[in-house]
């Protein structure tokens, strides 16, 4: 398959990928400038997690393309294990974090009247019109990375693990969407808080699968 790859697609849907994954990164920089409150915006931040695997997955099929297979077979398995055991470790640890604000934000909110006028100057006030325009850029390009990946060679669409981890990566992004809007923008602090849990539970998940190949992976190349 890689012999019959179109290499200057591929390589434009590696880029557009990892141009998701910076805009996800930056995406509560953004949102703390350009309103001005301490809004935790953990939604579309820790999709980079599902993102970021698959931007990994991605580079692992160009170095396919220019490392020989013995010495890319030996330092797969390696390299595989670092990434996703680091990766669990920091999704993780995100997890936890969106949790504890999430109790924070809903204990001040619940908890009248000093309490509640804390969490509505704090949290009452999310950029939800600046987090549709990011995530509408970031589903554009995920689109755009899909079909390019399809121009790239059709027979991607063969592979079920990169298959699957991509309609996961379009999931996150519209699980993210509807918390944004579901209820009134007051609370959108608080389901964007759940959002990001729910991602990072998801990218744990993925993470934990890769790990267990990762360790198949380096048994296999020690016997």
């Amino acid at each position: 398959m890689l012999a019959s790859l179109r290499t200057p697609f591929f390589i434009i849907a590696l880029v557009v990928m990892a141009i998701v994954v910076l805009i996800e990164i930056g995406s509560p920089w953004l949102m703390n400038h350009t309103q001005g409150f301490d809004t935790p915006g953990y939604g579309i931040m820790y999709m980079s997690f599902i993102d970021g695997l698959l931007l990994y997955v991605t580079i692992l099929i160009l170095l396919a393309l220019l490392v020989p297979e013995k010495i890319q077979g030996r330092i797969q398995g390696i390299v595989t294990l670092i990434v996703s055991f680091f990766g669990c470790l920091g999704a993780i640890a995100s997890c936890f974090t969106a949790l504890i604000f999430l109790l924070v934000m809903v204990t001040m909110l619940l908890a009248p009247i000093f309490g509640t006028i804390a969490y509505f100057i704090i949290y009452g006030h999310f950029d939800r019109s600046g987090a549709a325009v990011t995530l509408s850029i970031i589903m554009t390009l995920k689109i755009a990375f899909v079909v390019l990946m399809l121009l790239a060679h059709q027979k991607f669409i063969e592979n079920k693990s990169l298959v699957l981890l991509i309609l996961t990566s379009l999931l996150c992004s519209l699980i993210v969407s509807f918390l944004h809007n579901f209820l009134p923008i007051f609370l959108v602090s608080i389901t964007d808080a759940v959002g990001g849990i729910i991602v990072a539970i998801i990218a744990i998940i993925w993470l934990i699968i890769f790990l267990i190949m990762a360790i198949i992976s380096v048994v296999k190349a020690i016997h």
